[in-house]
C-alpha cells in the first residue's frame, strides 16, 4: 500500500496545541492497528534541541538514541506507547547541513543550489525515505510554528509540492477566541490564519479549532463557509480535563470515520480492546479519589513546558493509583530568599535537572528539609546531584561541599565531570544521552519499585558522583542503590531512614499513560501514604 500522510499545520498562534492533537491523530490510528509514525519540522537553524534555553524553548525531549528533540516527541511518545529515533525530527539547521554536506560533497555538481526544485525535493525524498524504511501506511508530519513564519515557508511549500504526488490531507490547527468583553466566541482570527494557509495553495481537509469552551454553532458555520469545507470536518478541540482525553473527544464527533475515508482505510475497524484501555485511564484520571501536594523545586517553573515529562509522569502514575497530584511550582530562588515554609504543607518534593548554580541553594534547603522532616522525596538529574551534596554538607560535616560545574575551584567536588566530558569541545549533542544500563542491589527503594536487577533509563548530563566520596557518604549512611554495570559511575542514591531516592537518570522521559515510570509509582505512593501517616498524626 502506498503510503499516506497527514499535515498539521498551526494557522493563528503557536503553543496552542498542535503537539495534542498530532498525537490524538498518532493514537486513532494506533486504535485502528495503522502503522503510524510521526515527523516534526522545525524552523530553528539549531541541528538539534540539546543547547536551547528552557525558559525560550521549554523541555529538550531525550530519545533511547541520545537525540535531543523537541518536546513535542514526548508527546507523541506517551500517546503511542512507543519508542521513536532521531531521524523523525527535521530541523532547518538539519536539513541545511545535509544539502551543504551533499553540495561540498559534489551532488550537485554543475547547478546553482536553489531551494526550488533542490531544497523542496530533498524534503520530500527525506520524508518518504523515512515512509519506507519504517513500512509506514502513514506519516504524521507536524510543522512547528505557524503558517506565515519565514522560517518554516520553504517547508509548507514541500508539504504543498508532496500534495500534487501522495495522498496527502491537511489539518489546520486555530484558536477560537472568546473575549471576556463580548462573551461570545469570535471566528476573524482564525479566518485570518485560514487565510494565510489557503494562500499557499493548500485547501484544508480539516479546520481544528481549539477553544476554552464548545464551538457555537454560528462560529461552526463561519469557519466552515470560510474554509469551503463541510461543517462536520470543523473539528472541536475544546479544552479537557485531561490532554489524553483528546483522541476519544475527537472520535466521539466521527473524525476517525472521516479521516479513515480520506486516507482509503474506512474498511479498518477499531481495535475495541486498545480503545477501552485508553478509554479506562482516562476516566480513572478524572475520577482520582484523593489528592497528594507534590511540590516541583526548580529554576524553570515560569515555565511549564520546561518540567513537562515530569508533570505527565505524574499524571501517568495517577492512572494507576486513582491519586490526583495536586503539583505546586515552587521557584527555588525564592526558597533562597524566603525560606522553607512553602513546603510544609506537601505530601512530596521533586527537584528535577537543570544546568548552572543558580538557584541550587533554594533546592539544596529543599532537600534538607524534606530529609529532615522525612517528606517523601524524588531528585531527577540535578536532584540527585545535589541530593549527594546536601548530604556531604549537613550529614558528613563537609560544608563546602558543592559541584565542579558551580565552583571549579573548590577543595570539595563531591560531583564532578565525567572523565569522558573533560576533552569535548562541543556542546551540542556531547552530554552523556539516551539509555543507559544500571544495576540496582536488593534492599532498597530502587529495587522495590522496578522489581528487577537490570534496569535501563534515558540520560542527558555531564556530571557524576565523585568516585572519590562515595566511601565517606556511605558510611554516614546514604545508600548506592544503583551503579553503571562496571560499578565506574553512581546511578541511584538513597536515604536510609526516610523515602527519599536521587537518579542521575531522567525516568519521566520513559513514562507513558500505558506504562507509567516505576519510580513516579513508588513516589506518589509513598506521598498518599505519608499523606494518610500525617493526618493520623493530627
Amino acid at each position: 500500500m502506498q503510503t499516506k500522510y497527514i499535515v498539521v499545520l498551526g494557522s493563528l498562534l503557536s503553543g496552542i496545541g498542535k503537539g495534542v492533537i498530532t498525537s490524538s491523530i498518532l493514537k486513532i490510528l494506533d486504535m485502528y492497528n495503522i502503522r503510524a509514525i510521526p515527523i516534526k519540522f522545525d524552523g530553528y537553524l539549531n541541528v538539534d534541541c540539546g543547547t536551547m534555553n528552557p525558559f525560550r524553548h521549554g523541555e529538550v525531549f531525550v530519545l533511547d538514541d541520545g537525540a535531543e528533540v523537541d518536546m513535542d516527541f514526548g508527546m507523541y511518545e506517551r500517546f503511542l506507547n512507543k519508542d521513536l529515533d532521531r531521524d523523525l525530527s527535521l530541523t532547518s539547521g538539519k536539513i541545511f547541513s545535509e544539502i551543504i554536506e551533499k553540495e561540498r560533497r559534489g551532488d550537485y555538481l554543475g547547478y546553482d543550489v536553489q531551494v526550488v526544485p533542490h531544497l523542496i525535493e530533498f524534503i520530500k525524498d527525506k520524508i518518504r525515505g523515512i515512509a519506507k524504511k519504517r513500512e509506514a501506511e502513514v506519516v504524521v508530519i507536524e510543522v512547528g510554528g505557524t503558517v506565515g513564519d519565514l522560517e518554516n515557508s520553504y517547508f509548507i511549500e514541500a508539504m504543498r509540492s508532496l500534495s500534487t504526488e501522495e495522498d496527502t490531507v491537511f489539518v489546520v490547527v486555530t484558536y477560537v477566541l472568546k473575549p471576556h468583553a463580548t462573551g461570545e466566541q469570535k471566528t476573524k482570527p482564525a479566518q485570518l490564519g485560514l487565510r494565510a494557509v489557503m494562500s499557499y495553495g493548500i485547501k484544508p481537509s480539516y479546520v481544528v479549532c481549539r477553544s476554552e469552551d464548545p464551538l457555537e454553532g454560528s462560529t461552526i458555520e463561519k469557519i466552515s463557509s470560510f474554509g469551503s469545507i463541510s461543517k462536520e470536518r470543523v473539528i472541536d478541540a475544546r479544552d479537557l480535563e485531561t490532554i489524553y482525553e483528546m483522541p476519544l473527544h475527537l472520535i466521539n464527533q466521527g473524525f476517525d470515520k472521516l479521516l479513515l475515508k480520506d486516507i482509503c482505510m474506512e474498511d479498518r475497524a477499531i481495535d475495541k480492546d486498545k480503545y477501552n484501555r485508553w478509554s479506562s485511564l482516562v476516566n480513572s484520571i478524572k475520577s482520582s479519589r484523593d489528592n497528594v501536594k507534590i511540590g516541583i523545586v526548580g529554576k524553570y517553573v515560569t515555565v511549564k513546558d520546561a518540567y513537562i515529562s515530569v508533570k505527565e509522569a505524574l499524571v501517568h502514575a495517577s492512572a494507576y493509583l486513582n491519586i490526583k497530584p495536586e503539583i505546586y511550582w515552587i521557584d527555588s530562588e525564592s526558597i533562597e530568599r524566603e525560606g522553607v515554609e512553602v513546603l510544609k504543607d506537601l505530601h512530596g518534593i521533586i527537584v528535577p535537572g537543570g544546568f548552572g548554580a543558580r538557584g541550587t541553594e533554594g533546592m539544596i534547603k529543599s532537600i534538607e528539609f524534606s530529609r529532615l522532616n522525612k517528606i517523601p522525596y524524588l531528585g531527577l538529574c540535578l536532584g540527585m546531584q545535589l541530593m549527594c551534596i546536601e548530604y556531604a554538607r549537613d550529614v558528613c560535616n563537609i560544608k563546602d561541599a558543592t559541584s565542579e560545574e558551580f565552583n571549579p575551584g573548590a577543595e570539595h567536588k563531591i560531583i564532578v565531570y565525567l572523565p569522558t566530558q573533560r576533552s569535548i569541545q562541543k556542546l551540542g549533542g556531547t552530554m552523556r544521552l539516551g539509555l543507559y544500563e544500571a544495576v540496582i542491589k536488593d534492599n532498597s527503594i530502587a529495587k522495590d519499585a522496578y522489581k528487577r536487577e537490570i534496569i535501563r533509563e534515558r540520560h542527558r548530563h555531564r556530571y557524576e558522583l565523585n568516585n572519590d566520596y562515595r566511601e565517606i557518604l556511605e558510611k554516614a549512611g546514604l545508600k548506592i542503590t544503583g551503579v553503571s554495570p562496571d560499578n565506574k559511575l553512581v546511578e541511584i542514591v538513597e536515604w536510609s531512614q526516610s523515602f527519599g531516592i536521587g537518579t542521575q537518570a531522567h525516568p519521566e522521559l520513559r513514562s507513558r499513560l500505558e506504562k507509567p515510570s516505576e519510580l513516579f509509582l513508588r513516589f506518589l505512593e509513598e506521598a498518599y501514604r505519608y499523606k494518610q501517616d500525617k493526618g493520623a498524626v493530627r
